[in-house]
């Protein structure tokens, strides 16, 4: 009976935790996201893992069209790397980051399409977040092809978002048939603005879906399949889905 005792009372307590704890207007995806917070990953893991199977049911996700929309600090538009011809990585960001949120709305999920300097971006919650760029628009050398993915180097939610871009370089790379290009992630990635900015229990990715120079008719030919990719890699991370790393890439 002591024990019996103990653990009814032990129940009440994180009854009363939880209820305290858990606006009522919180939604599913952000429940579960702070759910992991708590207890370690594997009771969240479930958890989004059977909404994802229903179909979303509204959790919330971030996509960030890369370079769209003005500057905070020169009121001006970056339209990132720019072609020869006037094809500007902006446009090819911001036609994939457009199927990307068709693509997981069909799915179930309530998305956020996002400017590179949103202000919603402050403090942003959400199962996860994904920042869509593209590479050089220029001639490098004959390996300058395929795609990359990071994280933060630092972030309070490391195995999250180690699995979030393990799922996205996983995915990306089957349906795309683009090589992973190990080695040439740089700091502009792994200290990607963005992820300082959004909630620190938000697991966030940049993807580099390809170079300008050599992968050109594939990003502005095949904007769905590279899309696909996308979609495929937050649906493999909201799933806890098995994805590893392409071999030979970096961390």
């Amino acid at each position: 009976m002591r024990y019996l005792a103990i653990t009814l009372g032990f129940a009440v307590v994180l009854a009363t935790v939880f209820t305290a704890w858990t606006p009522a207007s919180l939604r599913p995806g952000e429940f579960a996201a702070r759910l992991l917070a708590l207890v370690g990953g594997g009771a969240e893991a479930t958890q989004v893992a059977g909404a994802a199977q229903e179909g979303g049911q509204g959790m919330r996700l971030g996509i960030v069209a890369g370079h769209s929309g003005p500057s905070p600090e020169t009121g001006y538009v970056d339209p990132g790397s720019v072609c020869p011809d006037g094809l500007t990585e902006l446009e090819v960001n911001q036609r994939i980051a457009e199927l990307v949120v068709q693509g997981l709305e069909q799915a179930g999920f309530q998305v956020d399409l996002l400017e590179e300097w949103d202000s919603r971006l402050a403090e942003y919650r959400a199962v996860a977040l994904v920042s869509i760029h593209a590479d050089a628009c220029a001639w490098i050398n004959d390996q300058a092809t395929g795609y990359k993915v990071s994280g933060a180097l630092e972030t309070s939610v490391l195995d999250r978002t180690q699995r979030l871009v393990d799922c996205l370089a996983d995915r990306y790379g089957r349906d795309t048939g683009l090589p992973f290009h190990a080695g040439s992630i740089t700091r502009d990635m792994t200290e990607y603005h963005t992820f300082y900015e959004i909630h620190n229990q938000t697991p966030a990715a940049i993807i580099e879906t390809g170079f300008l120079y050599l992968d050109r008719d594939f990003l502005t030919q095949h904007a769905d399949q590279a899309a696909q990719g996308i979609v495929d890699g937050v649906l493999c991370y909201v799933r806890n889905e098995p994805a590893n790393m392409p071999a030979g890439a970096t961390p």
